[in-house]
């Protein structure tokens, strides 16, 4: 059996590697900076092993396991399953952006075969494979659904900069449009999966899952999230009020911060759009999301307002943000919200530089147009420093300068001891 990955980011990349080790894997991907890079063996976003990827990549024709990477939609057109795993993003209106995926499904259209079988792991609202994709397959391939070809879903669970939970580790989710296929696909990923795999009775229960998930943790975020903003009215410290109410066996221990990339900040509002599709407006997941959405410009705000007590004028002011990525020790900066304090900031009137060891500076400049600064600078000549991202090498920079001089420093994620910092979530 051949194998077409669809997609090599932080998801695609790693399955297509795991896949390679039994199967022979063709990886697609639009992007040839990308493609050129992995058939180089390097791989920017940090997800694969690189001793696993160059040992991948050393398949020839008589070998029947081995990935090669392409640009080339006729390079995939020999395979039995294709696996899409590309990006389903949001719109600047909050709402989803198929595009990316209905063009992959376009594409795969114009090669599917009879017996055929394409899966999505891409994140989507419940009926999305069924309603929005296969309609796509069968006018672009003339081919009947479930009885020229079928389909599948299994959600992915990669969670990126992650080195303990990785793919073989995480139980996988898997459906069929039949059960045939169902328990083919069970069997296929079931090979790669240390973990296990979950066959659930539709896609559309694959699909919803995967919504939830997310969704779940984003509400949890966002009440923590909400606390803070209350505590702050107070002058309590939500760090100290969320450790003494951890003592307790059954308290759900969330911390209070920045939601961004590419899952929590964003899948709910596929949940969202389909729900309100359907007549229903949820409240629960929507407030949620505007509380996470509003955090950076409350930590703007908040620096601001310590600069002004401490004298500094803010219009002549200059700060620092330490960390871009949307979390710790990880190179990706997609839906990273450290854009809202920088941007907020600006606003004030004041000049603001970035420095992130981890992460894909090109990336962010063609993005957020944001050029970050390549080393550490001289920290005691800013006026406001935001350490925004826990990344481990922050955790060995020396601060306590500021207790000498004007310096407003503010520990967004809470790792610093408290004397030192001037305010935290």
């Amino acid at each position: 059996m051949e194998i077409a990955i669809i997609g090599l980011g932080y998801v695609g990349l790693p399955l297509a590697v795991a896949f390679a080790k039994k199967f022979r894997v063709t990886g697609f991907d639009i992007d040839q900076a990308r493609v050129n890079a992995l058939q180089q063996g390097v791989d920017n976003t940090l997800e694969t092993n690189e001793n696993e990827l160059i040992e991948v990549l050393k398949s020839t024709v008589d070998n029947p396991t081995g990935l090669v990477i392409s640009n080339n939609p006729e390079s995939i057109r020999s395979c039995a399953v294709y696996i899409v795993t590309v990006p389903t993003p949001i719109t600047r209106f909050k709402s989803p952006d198929l595009s990316p995926l209905l063009s992959a499904t376009a594409m795969i259209g114009g090669i599917l075969k009879k017996g055929d079988v394409v899966v999505y792991e891409s994140t989507v609202y419940p009926g999305c494979t069924e309603e929005d994709c296969v309609p796509v397959l069968e006018q672009v391939s003339g081919l009947k659904y479930n009885i020229d070809f079928f389909c599948g879903y299994s959600p992915e669970r990669i969670n990126p900069g992650d080195k303990k939970n990785r793919l073989e580790t995480i139980k996988k989710v898997v459906s069929g449009s039949t059960e045939k296929v169902a328990d083919e696909l069970v069997a296929l990923y079931g090979s790669i999966i240390d973990a296990g795999v979950f066959k659930t009775s539709s896609i559309k229960v694959a699909e919803a899952s995967k919504a939830i998930e997310n969704a779940q943790r984003d509400v949890n975020i966002s009440f923590v999230n909400e606390l803070a903003l209350i505590f702050d009215r107070m002058n309590i410290d939500t760090q100290e009020v969320l450790e003494a109410a951890s003592t307790k066996w059954n308290f759900l221990n969330f911390r209070p911060g920045l939601v961004g990339g590419h899952c929590i900040g964003v899948d709910p509002y596929y949940l969202l759009h389909k729900a309100q599709c359907l007549g229903y407006h949820p409240q629960v997941i929507l407030s949620g999301r505007n509380v996470n959405d509003s955090m950076g410009h409350f930590v703007a705000s908040k620096v601001v307002k310590l600069m002004s007590k401490h004298g500094i004028c803010i219009g002549e002011s200059k700060a620092l943000i330490l960390g871009f990525t949307f979390k710790e020790n990880c190179p990706d900066t997609r839906n990273t919200r450290i854009i809202d304090i920088y941007d907020e900031l600006k606003d004030f009137g004041v000049s603001v530089e970035v420095y992130d060891p981890c992460a894909l500076r090109d990336k962010a400049e063609q993005e957020y147009g944001i050029s970050m600064l390549p080393d550490l600078p001289d920290l005691a000549v800013y006026d406001a420093i935001i350490l925004a991202v826990g990344h481990d090498t922050f955790k060995t920079i020396d601060f306590s300068f500021v207790k000498n001089q004007s310096t407003v420093l503010f520990d967004v994620k809470g790792i610093l001891p408290k004397d030192l910092s001037h305010g935290r979530l």
